[in-house]
């Protein structure tokens, strides 16, 4: 009988399942183990040293969604440019027009965000 082809992974799913079991042990014993002295000072709302002022829950602004969103897509084109840079003698002139179209769309990307105000916080 041949050996199942999910075989080499036995040693992964008990790593886990002990990774599983030691974090539920530590949560239940520092539970049932742990001091349970609660006053009124250890109820408070504690946020940095700092007392808590106006709601739990606000609302942010767009601003910040666009510019988490042009960081990632500015991180991503990061993430291309390294593999680029690192294979640039093997790629020849046909990776350097690839690469030069890829950033030349996104500096017209950029050139379009920055006219239409979304990285000025001050509007």
């Amino acid at each position: 009988m041949s050996p199942s082809p999910l075989a080499p992974y036995l040693p992964l799913a008990v790593a886990l399942l002990v990774a599983a079991g030691v974090a539920m042990a530590m949560a239940v014993l520092a539970s049932v183990l742990g001091p349970k002295r609660p006053t009124a000072i250890k109820q408070e709302i504690f946020e940095c040293g700092s007392e808590s002022v106006g709601p739990a829950h606000q609302r942010f602004a767009v601003k910040f969604y666009v510019v988490a969103l042009l960081f990632i897509v500015f991180d991503v084109e990061a993430v291309f440019l390294y593999p680029w840079a690192v294979n640039f003698r093997a790629l020849g002139w046909f990776g350097y027009a690839e690469m030069a179209v890829f950033a030349a769309t996104l500096v017209v990307g950029l050139a379009y965000i920055w006219k239409k105000g979304a990285l000025s916080w001050e509007t």
